[in-house]
């Protein structure tokens, strides 16, 4: 059983907009910290956005305002609203869960568990 599964992804003009969901298995689920991530070609990884067991969310500073992260714990997963798309948000985004359910430094205390294996975005100009 696959713990993550990202889906949502696809190519949009700049100025659009596209909702990632994450399904998490039982095994990644319960509620506890998620985050989005992306990685564009060329590029480190880097966190996009985190919200906590209590929700409780945080964002990188070039998507704050734009993207919104939430959740439906009844089935299991996670969403990010993206809005007002630019060509800099081209890269591959993933999903990741923590076994625990705390946010420190805008980040999933103690790390991440378990990880997706990505859904492209690509947003031309």
């Amino acid at each position: 059983q696959v713990p993550l599964v990202e889906s949502g992804g696809g190519s949009v003009q700049a100025g659009g907009s596209l909702r990632l969901s994450c399904a998490a298995s039982s095994v990644a689920a319960s509620n506890n910290c998620m985050s989005w991530f992306r990685q564009a070609p060329g590029k480190g990884r880097e966190g996009v956005a985190t919200i906590a067991r209590d929700g409780t969310t945080n964002y990188e500073a070039s998507v704050k305002g734009r993207f919104a992260i939430s959740r439906d714990n009844a089935k299991n997963t996670l969403y990010l609203q993206m809005n007002s798309l630019k060509a800099d948000d081209t890269a591959m985004y993933y999903c990741a869960a923590s076994v625990r359910g705390g946010l420190i430094a805008g980040y999933c205390d103690g790390g991440y568990n378990y990880w997706g294996q990505g859904t492209q975005v690509t947003v031309s100009s």
